[in-house]
């Protein structure tokens, strides 16, 4: 569903964002991506939503090659991905529902669809009583549910969370991720939520990958970075979520 190979990213400034990374990601798959300030998790990020190109290597999402990837042809790539993201996004003038609404209609669904589509994912994030809210009406995690539903609007094959429980208190955070890992089991959709945190990882997702000054210090299952952290970081990631 997702890989990487071979990929560099090198800015103009001079920077090394991202140094020879390979990464799989499979289709089902609830992935955390964890690292620091400046480890390269957001161009990982633009790379996966197409925002960026890699100098360097390919980078496969959705059965698209990115690098290839031009014109209309990147819009249409990114309606087959949802996007939640740490700041939510929402258009403040409008309610829930056509806020979830908004994008359906960008991609062109007929009315009856978007009748349909709607109710049926606030329902699903638990916001179905909520239709008619305004964003400021809401908390910062109704808030937050309300940008998974419009990211799950498109029927997305893939959820791309960027730092999307970061502005979030432990157990809003903990609830979101929750109901993060309901949308993976019950519908499938192959889950990436790239984070600088790790608390709670070990109850929530089934593969991790590190990544720590721009390079890919280590990647396995959950039980294998707890259990047999190879890198140096890992284990003073592992230390700090005790």
């Amino acid at each position: 569903m997702v890989e990487l190979k071979n990929v560099n990213v090198h800015y103009s400034s001079g920077v090394d964002a991202l140094q020879n990374i390979n990464l799989r990601i499979n289709d089902g798959e609830f992935v955390f991506i964890v690292g620091g300030s400046g480890a390269g998790k957001s161009t990982l990020g633009k790379l996966m939503t197409r925002e960026i190109v890699p100098t360097e290597g390919r980078v496969f999402v959705n059965g698209y090659n990115l690098s290839k990837t031009k014109g209309n042809k990147i819009a249409k790539f990114r309606r087959s991905i949802g996007m939640v993201f740490q700041d939510f996004r929402l258009i403040q003038e409008l309610n829930v529902y056509e806020n979830v609404a908004f994008v359906l209609r960008i991609a062109d669904q007929s009315t009856r669809f978007i009748k349909q589509r709607v109710p049926n994912v606030l329902n699903l994030v638990g916001l179905g009583n909520k239709a008619r809210s305004k964003p400021r009406e809401l908390s910062g995690g109704e808030q937050q549910r309300v940008a998974i539903a419009r990211a799950l609007a498109t029927q997305p094959k893939v959820l791309l969370c960027d730092e999307a429980t970061s502005a979030l208190d432990p157990m809003t955070t903990q609830s979101i991720l929750e109901l993060l890992k309901k949308i993976n089991a019950e519908l499938g959709i192959t889950v990436v939520l790239i984070t600088h945190e790790m608390a709670v990882i070990r109850q929530i997702c089934n593969k991790v990958a590190i990544l720590d000054g721009g390079k890919l210090a280590e990647q396995g299952t959950v039980d294998e970075l707890y259990d047999h952290p190879q890198a140096e970081y890992t284990k003073q990631l592992l230390k700090a979520a005790e």
